[in-house]
């Protein structure tokens, strides 16, 4: 079956060992339109009009291990590098220029560790679903977005911020701790797989926290709580024959507001995430299968497109 979420369906089986090398990558654009002064009549504004456009390029590489500790059970590491590149073209407000100025920058290097352990909680069979329990910590390897410099000449909120507020370069990780509880289903139904997945994500507050901005200056934050995430997914494996099968499903993830010192962040609401996913898998061999999947963005906040290459190899 093609692998279409981060999560995998089949555990390895016992004394085994999967080396899996990946590789994501996903774009996304988004446009804001910032109108500043009064209007007459609906049509028509006496003021400025602000319009910024952003372009964002992800790449992703990958190396994932997992052992099969025994037929039920099995641990997993995940190990990426990521490459991310964003341009934003936007309009000098309070000008009356009509000229578009580019912002670009980027960022490299290892992201975020993740540990994985996942069980096989029934016993399952031909007409009867099989239940897998996931537990899953997302470490803070990366360089986070705090660590890098902002263009602020001493803030970047309040009446004296200057400067567009933007990274001068990317961070690779998230800057906080996560864990993420998960359970997964799956339904065989020859010659169909059926499968879906309930998780919540849990990110851990930071405490005294301060962002880097420009002439050596920190702008402290405080305490910092991003929103938890609550995660479902569903879809349909089918065969076309014994090497091929073509994989469907859908992907929602549902954001929290992030809070500053327990208020939330005005600017921070809820964010929905939904991605139309297609997948498919050929079987190279016993040991080695490879694995395509393009992924759509179905709403304004999720990327426009993804597309990954999973190539693992039973050792």
């Amino acid at each position: 079956m093609a692998p279409l979420f981060e999560q995998p369906g089949v555990l390895t089986a016992k004394g085994q060992f999967v080396l899996e090398p990946s590789l994501q990558f996903g774009y996304s654009s988004s446009n804001r339109v910032a109108l500043v002064g009064y209007t007459i009549i609906p049509a028509l504004l006496i003021g400025l009009v602000d319009v910024r456009e952003v372009k964002r390029n992800t790449l992703t590489a990958a190396l994932t291990g997992r052992y099969g500790l025994n037929s039920r059970t099995e641990i997993e590491v995940k190990l990426p590098y990521v490459y991310r590149s964003d341009t934003t073209m936007s309009r000098e407000l309070f000008t009356g220029t009509a000229v578009d100025q580019v912002f670009g920058t980027n960022g490299k290097g290892a992201g975020d560790l993740e540990l994985a352990l996942r069980r096989q909680l029934n016993e399952g069979g031909p007409d009867s679903a099989y239940y897998v329990g996931g537990l899953r910590l997302k470490t803070r390897t990366g360089r986070d977005p705090f660590e890098v410099v902002t263009d602020c000449t001493q803030r970047c909120v309040g009446d004296n911020a200057t400067g567009t507020g933007l990274p001068l370069d990317l961070p690779t990780g998230s800057g906080f701790y996560a864990l993420q509880p998960s359970l997964t289903w799956l339904f065989p139904s020859d010659p169909a797989i059926f499968f879906g997945s309930v998780s919540y994500l849990h990110n851990f507050k930071r405490n005294n926290i301060g962002r880097k901005v420009l002439n050596g200056e920190m702008e402290w934050l405080g305490t910092i709580a991003p929103g938890d995430v609550i995660g479902f997914n569903f879809g349909m494996g089918l065969a076309l024959n014994d090497k091929a099968s073509l994989s469907l499903g859908y992907d929602h993830s549902s954001i929290a507001r992030t809070r500053q010192n327990g208020v939330p962040v005005p600017a921070s609401v809820r964010t929905q995430l939904g991605t139309l996913v297609t997948g498919f898998s050929y079987r190279i061999s016993a040991q080695r299968t490879i694995s395509v999947t393009v992924g759509a963005g179905l709403t304004r906040d999720t990327p426009d497109v993804s597309l990954s290459v999973r190539l693992p190899v039973t050792l």
